[in-house]
């Protein structure tokens, strides 16, 4: 078994958001995603995996398919299933989350 802090040693970049790996395996991958505020991620997909977004702090919009922002917050999941386009903005304040990806894409096995 292993445990991690999830809201220790943040890491924020400039001028993009930063998502750091906490944990990486064959069978998936969980990211830690640290936003300055206004800072955002541009519509992108993971095309073999649904992808799962806990917000641990912050709020933000997050877009799925239809483009339509969602405001989101601490305590709250966001679920993307596999392929679908999302983007993400952090707000006024800094924005946290963890994210759950399964398997490894072909392009980033060693």
């Amino acid at each position: 078994m292993q445990t991690m802090q999830l809201m220790e040693q943040l890491e924020f970049h400039t001028p993009n958001p930063y998502a750091q790996p906490l944990h990486v395996t064959d069978s998936g991958r969980i990211l830690r995603f640290m936003f300055k505020p206004g800072q955002s991620i541009r519509q992108h997909n993971a095309p073999h995996s649904p992808f799962y977004a806990v917000i641990l702090a912050g709020e933000g919009l997050f877009a799925g398919a239809d483009g339509r922002e969602q405001r989101v917050g601490p305590g709250e999941l966001v679920i993307f299933e596999p392929g679908e386009s999302h983007q993400v903005r952090a707000l006024e304040s800094e924005l946290v989350f963890v994210g759950f990806l399964h398997g490894i894409p072909p392009e980033l096995r060693g």
